[in-house]
């Protein structure tokens, strides 16, 4: 089959590989539409450590079943599909409490970081357990379900706090993740939402796709804005969707007495924040990691259009493409959100 395998850090080319063999609970998807994750972009290089070549990257993706193992029940040939980023194992103590992101042994598709190695969906074909699967409605273009993963992360993270009528919650970071936190917040019952970032463009977006309000940190003071437009208290609910000290300070800051900050961003390996006013104030921290099961969930909000995606969509193009467009996306040229590849 036809795949798209990094050979060395920084290094993707077109090759033959083997079409996968099958294990008795695996559907083969011959893969209609993939996304390029910012996870496979900061990851190709090599400075992650969850990249090790040779690799078939690739994990947000969506196809056809073509062939099924021996085991696999509820599933048809030609059934139009989507799969879970994460391969957890159903077995052990948090798969059974349904924290399948938790999983002992877990592993994701598109990644070898020297533990294991499970070639993704940059490829024609990709061989997944049944037990990851979801099906896809006809009305939902394979483009918009290989967003399905990102969205499951936006609303897993919205799912770890609770909305009160009323109530304001704030965004920082206003990427891909954060773009679809704005949404998923909002459908989710929250009122008002607050994007910070440093585009423009951005914000802009933000508040196309539901952001009640704005703010830009080089315009104007942040904090002293989240607390003007919340009665000096702050928002119930703060996300951070980049990973850094200085936003999870901003979260943080920006959140009031009694409140939460949900911790979404991972860029940095450690960061540094204000221990007395989490403290002080008790402000609960909560991490996310991924998602736990909200795939049905996420397809029934973007087949009603509570969750648009297509607005993200900067690409669509074929894998022989695929090369041009992670350097592209490494360099951060402006504008590029989410790039698909359809092999």
């Amino acid at each position: 089959m036809k795949s798209l395998v990094l050979t060395e850090p920084k290094v993707l080319r077109i090759q033959e590989s083997p079409t996968p063999d099958l294990a008795a609970d695996e559907a083969l998807i011959r893969v209609k539409a993939c996304g390029i994750c910012g996870s496979d972009v900061h990851g190709y290089d090599g400075s992650s450590g969850r990249r090790i070549p040779p690799l078939i990257m690739g994990h947000e993706a969506a196809g056809v079943i073509e062939g099924m193992g021996a085991k696999v029940e509820g599933f048809s040939l030609g059934d139009r599909v989507t799969f879970d980023s994460t391969v957890y194992c159903g077995e052990c103590e948090y798969c059974l409490e349904g924290k399948v992101n938790l999983c002992d042994r877990r592993m994701v598709l598109g990644v070898s970081c020297g533990e294991y190695r499970r070639h993704g969906a940059f490829a024609e074909y990709v061989a997944v357990p049944s037990r990851i699967l979801y099906k896809l409605p006809p009305s939902l273009p394979f483009e918009h379900a290989a967003m399905i993963e990102a969205v499951s992360v936006a609303v897993h993270a919205v799912g770890r706090v609770k909305f009160q009528p009323g109530d304001a919650s704030v965004v920082v970071g206003a990427g891909m993740i954060g773009l679809l936190l704005v949404q998923a917040a909002r459908a989710a019952g929250c009122d008002r939402v607050i994007a910070v970032d440093l585009d423009k463009d951005r914000l802009k977006l933000a508040k196309e796709l539901g952001a009640t309000q704005s703010i830009n940190p080089l315009e104007s003071d942040t904090i002293e804005t989240i607390l003007g437009a919340t009665a000096g208290q702050g928002a119930r609910v703060s996300f951070e969707v980049v990973g850094s000290t200085p936003t999870v300070e901003t979260a943080i800051q920006a959140t009031r007495k009694g409140g939460a900050v949900v911790l979404v961003g991972n860029l940095a390996l450690q960061v540094e924040f204000p221990l007395q006013s989490v403290v002080t104030r008790e402000i609960t921290l909560f991490g996310s990691c991924a998602s736990a099961g909200e795939y049905p969930k996420c397809i029934e909000l973007m087949d009603k259009g509570a969750i648009k995606v297509s607005p993200l969509i900067s690409a669509q193009a074929t894998l022989e493409e695929g090369a041009e467009w992670f350097d592209r996306l490494y360099a951060k040229e402006a504008g590029l959100m989410k790039v698909i590849l359809q092999p």
